[in-house]
């Protein structure tokens, strides 16, 4: 199902799927990533909720996948479903799903959000703080995007190439 998504082609990866006796996270994660990143987001909400509908669990990799969907579509609305999924799950804190929350509200244009995220997460790395820069700066809050980048030099962290690629939109 991988394979077929990574090359795009979506109605061998669904023919698969569909054919499979048994399907766990991991299958339903491949199918939910190969529409989402062929640009099929609709799709690739139905497919999780179809995943729920059938009491699949869904995982930290569920979650980053259909959260890129709901960024693309600046689905909003859905995207807070499903963080309060992902914080029934428990996955709130994670570093990984908090980057991909932090991305999808600064895509949609939440800046709120995605700082209450941001600053929930206990162990933030640079790509964390490097979405969170991006989401001030795609929200046309250059400022603050400055004063973040200060703030993550003063804790001690490097930024790196996409750092400041996203700052220099800053300037």
């Amino acid at each position: 199902i991988n394979m077929y998504g990574k090359c795009g082609n979506l109605n061998a990866a669904r023919n698969l799927f569909c054919k499979m006796p048994q399907r766990n996270v991991v299958s339903w994660n491949s199918i939910i990533a190969a529409f989402a990143q062929n640009g099929h987001c609709e799709m690739a909400l139905e497919l999780y909720s179809q995943m729920e509908l059938e009491g699949v669990k869904p995982d930290k990799i569920t979650f980053i996948g259909i959260l890129d969907a709901c960024s693309s579509l600046a689905a909003v609305k859905k995207g807070k479903e499903i963080h309060a999924s992902i914080s029934k799950h428990g996955y709130e804190s994670d570093v990984f799903v908090g980057t991909a929350l932090v991305d999808m509200y600064g895509r949609c244009g939440s800046l709120t959000d995605a700082s209450s995220v941001f600053y929930k997460i206990p162990q933030r790395n640079i790509v964390l703080w490097t979405a969170m820069i991006a989401a001030y700066i795609h929200t046309g809050h250059d400022r603050g995007a400055i004063d973040l980048f200060r703030q993550m030099d003063l804790e001690g962290l490097k930024p790196d190439k996409i750092t400041f690629i996203s700052i220099l939109d800053a300037c």
